[in-house]
């Protein structure tokens, strides 16, 4: 049913929970069609999607897991680069309900930003959420063979096929490069999109460092809703890890760690490494449970209960929502001293910091904090949660949204102004 306010266009590849970028794409939904803004979304056909009245005007999938012929994959390659049935698909979508303005999330790869020359014709202002770093690498995670990289900083982007950075692979990194190559050619993110929202300051600097323009990007951080989510946890005596089992997350740093300091861990999550890490956990004799993949209630009593959730991250993490998360539980946490993690720990406060990639600096970091009391990692969570509250509430991520959208349309904040609700 429509609505009298303001209409939104939300565009993501993907219309159904599948990762941190979806979860932040549906709660930005929800906020706006809470205060009663007409939401339409534009996305990928999927069989896991969400229903949606405007699915008619999503495009063809594209699922790279997919067994698939070679002319489907020449097909598909070719729509990486450049869709255009995206294309005109958002112009039918456009013309049958014409959006104040778009927020595009993740859109490489499936939808292709082609999209925005569409939205830029229509008069439609684009803002996207800069969810990883794919507006300045072409792999999207300046991260090769499990090690911080930036060889393509100065447009040396040919750099990603040479280095066969996408999958070890010589024909997808030769696609990416392509793609990389047109996108800037033709400037779809650089002149099409009017503001980009960075959730770390991290990710701010370093775009800016790769020759991003300042006046574009815009520092508005992720958010949790704290009143959803219960912090009475009895503590247990385990420190726990939930997240994708995959190298750069940093785990096998956090396993040596564990055995080091003597303490004990959970590791919740699936992914490429978890034989690897299983043999790890033996061969160091570390005291490591394997949990599998945890959702839901149950995942919020993993965390409720540990000691402190752990981000052992060795890439440029973003803002990881796992830490909102686990202050809202009311759980303190240790991070890595890389990307946008340092940012969302008060040191000493709400959690601890170690250096990335370092197993006696992690084993020092679990040390201290499992010889304070239980009441004392209480406290952190507790400041953690506040924290939270006042600077990563849905209540400061819609002031500032809506403070950012003002600037780009002829919104009207008194009357789309109810923050606290």
């Amino acid at each position: 049913m429509r609505t009298d306010g303001p209409r939104l266009l939300a565009i993501n590849n993907y219309f159904y929970r599948r990762g941190g970028a979806e979860a932040v794409f549906f709660d930005h939904m929800s906020l706006f069609a809470e205060m009663g803004w007409d939401v339409v979304p534009f996305a990928m056909k999927h069989e896991k999607n969400e229903p949606s009245k405007w699915s008619d005007y999503f495009v063809s999938e594209i699922e790279y897991g997919n067994q698939q012929g070679f002319v489907t994959k020449a097909l598909d390659a070719a729509k990486v680069i450049y869709s255009f049935e995206a294309q005109r698909k958002l112009a039918q979508l456009i013309a049958a309900a014409p959006p104040m303005i778009a927020h595009a999330h993740n859109v490489y790869h499936h939808l292709s930003p082609a999209i925005f020359s569409t939205l830029k014709n229509a008069g439609v202002p684009v803002v996207m959420t800069a969810h990883d770093l794919k507006l300045a690498c072409p792999a999207y995670k300046m991260l090769r063979q499990g090690s911080i990289c930036e060889q393509c900083k100065g447009g040396h982007i040919y750099k990603v096929a040479l280095n066969r950075c996408v999958k070890d692979s010589a024909a997808v990194s030769g696609v990416v490069f392509i793609e990389t190559l047109v996108h800037r050619l033709l400037g779809l993110y650089r002149d099409k999109i009017d503001r980009i929202v960075v959730p770390s300051r991290f990710y701010r600097e370093k775009l800016i460092e790769w020759g991003w323009p300042p006046e574009k990007l815009v520092y508005i951080p992720n958010f949790v809703d704290a009143s959803q989510m219960k912090a009475d946890w009895i503590e247990q005596d385990y420190f726990v890890y939930a997240g994708r089992l995959a190298p750069e997350k940093g785990i096998a740093t956090l396993i040596r760690a564990a055995a080091l300091a003597g303490q004990k861990l959970v590791i919740a999550g699936t992914g490429p490494e978890e034989n690897a890490l299983r043999d790890l956990a033996r061969t160091v004799n570390a005291d490591v449970m394997f949990a599998g993949y945890v959702s839901g209630e149950n995942l919020h009593r993993l965390i409720g209960e540990s000691k402190a959730l752990v981000l052992p991250s060795e890439w440029y993490e973003n803002a990881p929502i796992s830490i909102l998360e686990a202050y809202a539980l009311g759980r303190p946490v240790i991070g890595s001293a890389i990307g946008g993690i340092p940012e969302m720990i008060k040191e000493g406060e709400t959690g601890r910091i170690a250096k990335a990639g370092s197993p006696d600096d992690l084993a020092q970091a679990l040390n201290e904090l499992a010889s304070l009391s239980a009441a004392d990692r209480t406290a952190m969570g507790r400041l953690g949660r506040a924290w939270i509250q006042e600077e990563f509430s849905p209540q400061a991520y819609k002031r500032r949204m809506l403070d950012l959208y003002a600037t780009l349309t002829p919104l009207d904040l008194a009357a789309v102004r109810p923050y606290g609700t």
